[in-house]
Order: structure tokens, then sequence, then C-alpha cells
């Protein structure tokens, strides 16, 4: 009869790495893809205030945002200490509005310009007036729907 003999150690066969680069280049991609860059860097300190009754913005893509508040640390050597309105990247005067409204127009569709809004992101810090002038440049400019970012209050009932 013939003898059968054991394999001394139970090798296991090496883990194939020939596929490795094309699945970490996949997520590399993926992450290319899915990661939403932030547009703007906050020059002016926003501490938005807290609201009871909030409705969510749907399409981020049809939204400008202004930034009403106090320069930051960084910038107040500069710019001083008083409330300053910040469009896109970098701090401006109310006369820049209505430039800054039609640059935001040209990214979007023709027949969505009726659906753009103007969402103001001010310091609950901040007094009316300055808020007050930039809503009256928006109005004068034909930008009619404006809304105001808020966080949800903690104390509200759902």
């Amino acid at each position: 009869m013939a003898k059968f003999t054991k394999k001394r150690g139970k090798s296991k066969p090496a883990i194939s790495t020939a596929s490795l680069p094309d699945i970490i280049f996949m997520l590399l991609f993926f992450f290319m893809v899915v990661t939403v860059l932030r547009d703007a860097e906050l020059m002016v300190k926003v501490s938005t205030p807290y609201a009871s009754e909030l409705t969510k913005l749907e399409e981020k893509s049809l939204v400008n945002y202004l930034y009403i508040g106090r320069p930051t640390q960084k910038y107040q050597n500069i710019y001083g200490t008083k409330p300053r309105l910040q469009l896109g990247d970098k701090f401006a005067t109310i006369a820049d509005i209505p430039l800054f409204l039609e640059k935001h127009k040209i990214k979007v569709p023709e027949a969505r310009h009726g659906q753009i809004t103007s969402s103001l992101r001010v310091d609950g810090e901040v007094t009316m007036g300055i808020v007050t002038d930039v809503k009256t440049q928006l109005r004068k400019s034909g930008q009619l729907k404006v809304n105001y970012s808020a966080k949800k209050d903690p104390n509200a009932k759902n």
C-alpha cells in the first residue's frame, strides 16, 4: 500500500497586492469627488443667534452668503473692530453687493435666477444699522429672497 504523507506546515497562500494601487486610487478619487471645499475663509466673527422656527435651505448652489460681524483678531489691526461686511473671501462695502450678486447669477442657469436666495449670516452682537443697509441694497439690486441664518434653539420644543 502507498503511504500518504501529511505536509508538515500548513502554509497559507500569500495575499496578492497587485490590485492594491487600484483600490487606493479609487478611494482617493471617491474622496476628491465627495469632499466639499469651503468657499471662503471667515474673516469676521459670526456667532449666529438661536431661533425656534427654522427651515433648511435645500439647494446650496442657489444660495449666496453675506457675512456681517466684527473682524477676527487676525484682521483687527488692519480693519478695526467695527462690524464689517464680508462677501466671498474679502471685506466689502455696501456698494459691492450688486456686483457680488451678478457674479453669482453667472454661475446659475438663467431659468433658476428667481430661486437664488441671499443668506445673511449675522453675528448676534451686531447692531441692525449695517444689516438694514445691506437689506436695502439687496432690495435695490432686485434680490428679494433673503434669509437669516440661525442655530436651532436647544430650549425650543420640537
